[in-house]
């Protein structure tokens, strides 16, 4: 199954290492990231999770919950658990979901069809409040993730979904975004009264609007 840009991201009933997960209540009404591990102990992932545990004020503040996947039962993870702490000094503070009957790897695609049918391809979902599939990253083996962009991502998805701006290359936050070609420059001053700059008609660069943020 191909996951689509926009498509509702599929719901599902799995165990993790906090239990029982029911996909779509679990993740209410915050932003989802949900990414895929070729199975536990090993490497790359192993440095993975430590940040993902890291970054935890970080999703907290883009109002995001996080959740890992591997194809190896629930214990096997709680041995995993130990050495990130271990070797990474950052305890998972994160659901890592057990898909040892592959219900959730098959149903987003996470199994390539000419490999180990056992090893899941390392992915990431980002997914909206309203369920709708954002981002989708595959990643190959050998490359650890950067959560960082991930991170980036999200802000540029919640900063254009509040507001009439598209993000350029390389944007981050505090830097000048583009004003939606749907808008016309009458309706461009309204909505930006401090002012934007026209490098071509299709062309305009305003500064950034407030970035919407969780309290606390």
């Amino acid at each position: 199954m191909s996951i689509q840009l926009g498509q509702t991201a599929p719901d599902f009933v799995q165990d993790s290492t906090e239990g029982p997960i029911h996909f779509h209540e679990w993740l209410g009404n915050s932003w989802g990231v949900l990414f895929s591990h070729p199975r536990d102990y090993t490497p790359v992932c192993t440095t993975e999770l430590a940040e993902v545990a890291r970054l935890k004020p970080e999703w907290d503040k883009r109002n995001a919950k996080v959740i890992g996947l591997s194809v190896d039962p629930p214990d096997s993870h709680a041995g995993w658990e130990k050495d990130i702490e271990e070797t990474q000094g950052y305890a998972v503070n994160f659901p890592i979901i057990a898909d040892a009957d592959h219900k959730v790897s098959d149903l987003y695609g996470m199994v390539h069809p000419a490999a180990d049918s056992n090893v899941t391809v390392r992915t990431v979902f980002v997914i909206d409040p309203d369920k709708k599939v954002r981002l989708t990253l595959t990643y190959p083996p050998s490359t650890g993730r950067n959560f960082d962009e991930i991170l980036r991502v999200i802000d540029a998805l919640q900063l254009t979904d509040a507001y009439k701006v598209s993000t350029p290359v390389n944007w981050t936050d505090g830097k000048p975004v583009i004003v939606s070609p749907s808008l016309s420059d009458e309706e461009a001053r309204q909505r930006f009264p401090q002012g934007f700059q026209t490098l071509r008609p299709y062309l305009r660069v305003v500064e950034q609007p407030r970035l919407p943020r969780q309290s606390g």
